[in-house]
């Protein structure tokens, strides 16, 4: 009966030693699968983003070039405000905006100058703008120096950004007027804030001690002065041609101190004197 008793405890036990390798092999299945589940979808998502990457920068490209298209086709725009709508046809149309040009901006154009004309906006009480594409860019130009003639009346005229590019400029505007407050001079060309450096440099005076040229000035001064002096006192001394200008030969110096002649140089600095073998 003992033996059976202890034949059941061995059993027991071999079963439940084979139950918790089945549940250690069952978590190692769940925790391999799990990771293999992980991989798989962190290659995926890898996938998935490396696709929105390259989208977005294919994206991103083709906004700079609608905003590049746009801002060419805009190029040679202007439009015109505060004219009034009396017109009855495109020709009638482009006929006010010429005279317009010429009677106010005083300059001359005709209707080749002129690729493009139209109102825009709806109709109100008050005119609408006019939208004119010029045939050249010069054209464009010479009107826009010319559009400080429209200050103090009703009309003005202005380039043609676009929505986003009109926000941008509001924004720096206010930054603008910001470093103008400051002092500095800036302008605002297309979406961009400049500011513009002055000119106007301050001039440092420099010292003969500091200045190499002025040294060299002061130099050949003291050897004209020097060889004047010579000449006066004795005119039979020859002048050498190895003289240079502000250096004394070794001969010249000990007739000066042989003759006791005065120069500034033995006056105040001997160290101004070069002497060369």
């Amino acid at each position: 009966m003992e033996e059976i008793m202890k034949a059941l405890q061995n059993i027991q036990k071999e079963l439940n030693a084979q139950k918790i390798e089945i549940q250690k092999s069952g978590e190692k299945v769940t925790e391999q699968v799990t990771l293999n589940i992980i991989n798989k979808l962190e290659e995926k998502f890898s996938i998935l983003e490396e696709k929105h990457q390259t989208l977005k920068e294919n994206v991103e490209k083709q906004e700079k070039r609608i905003q590049f298209m746009e801002k060419q086709a805009r190029q040679r725009n202007i439009i015109f405000f505060g004219i009034e709508e009396s017109e009855t046809s495109y020709h009638n149309l482009e006929n006010n905006i010429l005279q317009f040009i010429s009677e106010r901006l005083l300059l001359k154009l005709d209707c080749r100058d002129i690729q493009e004309i139209k109102r825009v906006g709806k109709k109100g009480d008050k005119p609408r703008p006019i939208i004119v594409t010029f045939s050249t860019l010069g054209s464009k130009v010479s009107i826009l120096k010319h559009k400080r003639l429209l200050k103090d009346t009703q009309y003005y005229l202005n380039e043609d950004y676009p929505k986003y590019i009109l926000e941008k400029r509001k924004e720096l505007q206010e930054e603008a007027n910001r470093e103008r407050e400051k002092g500095n001079k800036v302008t605002i060309k297309y979406d961009k804030l400049v500011i513009l450096k002055s000119n106007n440099k301050r001039i440092l005076m420099t010292s003969p001690e500091s200045d190499p040229n002025s040294q060299a000035l002061v130099g050949n001064s003291t050897t004209r002065s020097i060889k004047k002096k010579i000449k006066q006192s004795n005119p039979y001394i020859p002048r050498s041609n190895s003289v240079s200008e502000g250096v004394l030969k070794p001969s010249i110096l000990s007739y000066l101190v042989n003759n006791n002649v005065n120069t500034p140089h033995n006056q105040t600095n001997d160290k101004t004197i070069n002497l060369h073998s």
